[in-house]
């Protein structure tokens, strides 16, 4: 679906003037294409306005400028809250009625299970009771879901993946823009959740579909129960994940990352290869892969254990 940028201004409120272009969808600022509406609400990402390709981009006018001459600015001062309004035009039209999956050979499908429109499934795929596989999903070969796992449209699944009770996959991550009355207006979340190979994921688990672009759980990856990836995170190849353990958005994880049980990440950072996150441990910032980290705010598990020892001590002075 395209709209016209003038359609879309007047329904965000927002003056438009200029050569009127069709706009098919949102991204970023580094990623957008001439036929899409971007957004610019940080100043350490004003190096990239300048290499913009975004048609269109909601910008301060102070920065406005610093645009190239084939990118409309579309002048505001709540660039984010505007997005919001904006991603809406996009969103998904769910509808509950459902088609027939294209199968591969061997399937196994119980018949309590229902589909969306436009289901690819590989050979040898399995599901059970209670399933719901959405519009425009693929599962690859040999995957295996088992009963009451939740596909949300477009979503991909590798082959030879492994699926438990319970989770789901594709849902809408948390985005939200605030007015100036403290009012919370949704960010459609309209990217999607790609499963990579030979990925197992436990009971009660959520996957977060991307704002825009893709949220990654990479090949050989395997999740403990109940484990939360927020939107746009990308889950390096064959990473473990104990129970309770969390991405906030945006989050990068190199290769054989390990997170300890409740142990958790903020947001918009990233975890080099082979690093060691103890239990319950907070990551606040991105951290060197090859070394284990432990404690909140989390650092190398040697100076957190030096840590407390001196705190031990402090106490035993005071007794």
């Amino acid at each position: 679906m395209t709209y016209r940028l003038s359609h879309i201004s007047e329904n965000i409120d927002l003056d438009f003037t200029g050569t009127d272009i069709e706009i098919d969808g949102i991204h970023t600022l580094s990623e957008a294409t001439p036929t899409q509406l971007s957004f610019f609400t940080d100043s350490k990402y004003a190096s990239q306005l300048k290499d913009t390709n975004a048609g269109a981009v909601l910008i301060d006018e102070k920065y406005a400028a610093l645009l190239p001459s084939t990118t409309i600015a579309l002048i505001t001062d709540e660039a984010y809250l505007k997005l919001a309004l904006a991603s809406k035009f996009f969103a998904y039209k769910i509808i509950t009625k459902g088609g027939h999956p294209a199968m591969g050979e061997g399937c196994d499908i119980d018949k309590r299970v229902r589909f969306g429109n436009n289901v690819r499934l590989g050979d040898n795929v399995t599901v059970m009771a209670g399933c719901y596989v959405g519009d425009n999903v693929t599962v690859g070969s040999g995957t295996l879901l088992y009963p009451n796992v939740t596909l949300y449209h477009h979503t991909q699944i590798g082959a030879n993946c492994i699926i438990h009770s319970g989770t789901v996959i594709g849902c809408d991550g948390y985005g939200f823009a605030h007015t100036k009355l403290g009012e919370h207006i949704k960010i459609y979340q309209n990217g999607i959740a790609v499963i990579e190979e030979d990925v197992e994921i436990g009971a009660n688990c959520t996957i977060d579909r991307a704002v825009f672009g893709t949220t990654y759980i990479r090949k050989g990856v395997k999740l403990d129960n109940l484990i939360q990836i927020a939107h746009n995170c990308d889950v390096g190849e064959h990473s473990l994940f104990a129970a309770q353990s969390g991405l906030a958005g945006s989050t990068t994880l190199g290769r054989n990352v390990v997170m300890g049980g409740q142990s958790a990440t903020a947001g918009h950072l990233e975890v080099g290869a082979f690093a060691t996150i103890a239990g319950k441990s907070g990551v606040t910032k991105s951290l060197e892969g090859g070394k284990t980290y432990a404690g909140f705010p989390a650092i190398e598990h040697k100076k957190w254990l030096r840590l407390q020892a001196k705190i031990s001590g402090l106490l035993k002075r005071k007794q």
